[in-house]
């Protein structure tokens, strides 16, 4: 079975389980973008850790989900990984 589909069938049989995973994705996307640029940039969490005046096992909590990072701290860690942070809130009504 691929990955959506079980996704989509324990979702299904589970709805509070699509609840909490539609609340965290758009941690997991920040998350997974860092890491990603990180990577394309070939730097260490040491080493972004020490461009961002931070200590490693805060980088490796903020990649891990176990840290709330502030909006300051988000914009040090765009400005050295070369990107551009926006926030956005979208209206969900009509």
């Amino acid at each position: 079975m691929k990955w959506e589909e079980f996704k989509k069938k324990r979702f299904e049989e589970d709805p509070k389980l699509k609840k909490e995973y539609d609340r965290l994705e758009l941690e997991y996307k920040i998350i997974s973008q860092i890491i990603d640029l990180r990577n394309k940039k070939k730097i260490t969490q040491k080493q972004l850790a020490e461009l961002v005046n931070t200590k490693q096992p805060s980088i490796a909590r903020l990649e891990s989900g176990d840290y709330n990072p502030t909006i300051d701290f988000l914009k040090k860690i765009a400005e050295v990984l070369d990107a551009d942070l926006e926030i956005n809130f979208i209206s969900k009504a009509s």
